[in-house]
């Protein structure tokens, strides 16, 4: 039965490769280099890591970069809203009061590590092309005597945050945004910007287009000499690519992993061999993917700090962290710092409770892989990559989670059963297998007391 099993998983990843590729375009291209083969699997046994987008526009709860674009959907808030150039203007004047004096990464990475966390990814430049690390390329950065937080020791932000997180042995992503609205070989003046897209056309002027990819490979060369061991270059703003915005990945992936081997590299949404993982955004595949992929998403229900945010509830996040991961996926949750340099209390209370579950439960998150059925009703299920052991996650759509007095799980999941337990609880459990299903009988004792979140159960076979 254990070998029938097998197969018919190899059997189903098969269909799912054979369906994405007719039914996606854009297929996955596979590394070839074997030091980026570790890492990114290395990568995915970490499962869950911390966002961070941070910059000026926290000082006025914007939603990131977005206000000063002009497409017509994005709303712009604070000061001069009626009048666009008035607008861009007073955004870029706010390096000069940009001084988050609260800023204490030593105090991120502990809460971030306690939560259970393992990598972080973090905005080094978004869109309006304020850089929040020592770039010479430019003067609109973090350390610009411009800024007034530039005379602070810790004014090289990302470094710092580097430096803090991979202490706590978090591995570290570089966000790096591809568009930048502040260059004036990105955003010409001679034209007045119509959209998020570069303003002129590259290919009638292709000096300028060409100062404008020297300019993003000496910022992506500081970052990847200036900043210790960088694992993973997020590239984002997917619009800029070949034909009519092309940055020369080849050039730049190039120089980066000749500086950093093995560096993960994710032109996100521009499917190819520099996309080694995909980055579903704000939501979660039905179905596991056939390859390497994260969900990022909110802890609120935006990107940037928002004094009026609304925060997930911590039983959401840990039912997201588990279909996530129930998928094959990894899940990267983002935070916004406020203005002056720390986090919503909330988001310390809820990254506080999200570690409670983990110490008890994260065994069956780390270094896990998806297992058919993959989930049933309300349970989830998880395969360890090193052991004989399942683990199915009950989840109760609510902060408490009170269990019946039978648990049925289909039989297929192990064949032979040597245990099964539930995480954090001593007794000992009995079960049944009765034709597809195991009945598992949960004693009156536990049943009475209310567990947190989510029950997990752990399968040995």
């Amino acid at each position: 039965m254990i070998k029938n099993f097998k197969y018919t998983f190899i059997a189903f990843l098969l269909q799912m490769v054979i369906a994405h590729a007719q039914n996606d375009p854009g297929k996955y291209t596979a590394p070839k280099d074997t030091m980026v083969i570790k890492k990114l699997s290395e990568w995915q046994d970490q499962k869950f890591g911390l966002f961070m987008h941070w910059g000026t526009y926290s000082q006025w709860g914007a939603d990131a970069s977005w206000t000063i674009c002009p497409d017509d959907w994005v709303k712009r808030t604070g000061p001069y809203s009626n009048n666009y150039f008035e607008y861009k203007q007073a955004y870029e004047n706010l390096q000069a009061s940009f001084n988050p004096v609260a800023f204490n990464p030593a105090k991120w990475a502990k809460a971030a590590k306690e939560t259970g966390m393992r990598y972080v990814v973090f905005t080094t430049k978004h869109h309006d092309g304020f850089c929040m690390f020592d770039t010479k390329q430019t003067d609109y950065k973090i350390t610009s005597p411009k800024t007034a937080f530039s005379a602070n020791p810790k004014s090289n932000i990302t470094k710092e945050i580097f430096d803090a997180f991979r202490k706590e042995g978090f591995m570290t992503g570089a966000y790096f945004s591809k568009p930048d609205w502040h260059s004036e070989n990105y955003w010409w003046p001679y034209f007045p910007p119509k959209d998020h897209n570069v303003n002129y056309s590259p290919s009638t002027y292709p000096e300028r287009w060409r100062q404008f990819q020297d300019y993003t490979y000496n910022q992506v060369e500081e970052l990847m000499t200036g900043y210790g061991k960088v694992d993973i270059l997020w590239l984002d703003g997917g619009w800029v690519r070949p034909p009519a915005q092309d940055l020369n990945m080849p050039r730049m992936a190039t120089m980066a992993r000749t500086h950093q081997p093995g560096l993960i590299i994710v032109d996100r949404t521009v499917s190819g061999e520099f996309e080694n993982y995909t980055t579903p955004e704000q939501e979660v595949p039905e179905k596991p993917l056939p390859y390497p992929w994260e969900t990022c998403m909110t802890m609120g229900t935006t990107w940037s700090y928002s004094p009026h945010d609304t925060y997930k509830p911590v039983w959401q996040l840990v039912e997201l962290l588990v279909k996530i991961v129930s998928r094959g996926g990894n899940f990267l949750l983002n935070v916004g710092p406020d203005g002056h340099g720390d986090w919503d209390p909330i988001v310390y209370d809820r990254l506080k409770e999200i570690g409670e579950w983990m110490k008890i439960n994260g065994e069956g998150i780390y270094a896990s892989q998806p297992v058919v059925p993959y989930s049933v009703d309300n349970i989830y299920f998880t395969q360890s990559k090193k052991e004989r052991k399942i683990y199915a996650f009950w989840l109760a759509g609510k902060e408490t989670v009170l269990l019946s007095e039978n648990i049925q799980l289909p039989a297929t999941l192990a064949p032979a059963i040597k245990q099964i337990s539930l995480l954090g609880a001593r007794q000992k459990l009995k079960w049944t297998v009765t034709g597809d299903h195991i009945i598992i009988h949960i004693p009156a004792a536990l049943r009475q007391n209310a567990l947190k979140q989510s029950a997990v159960f752990r399968i040995e076979y």
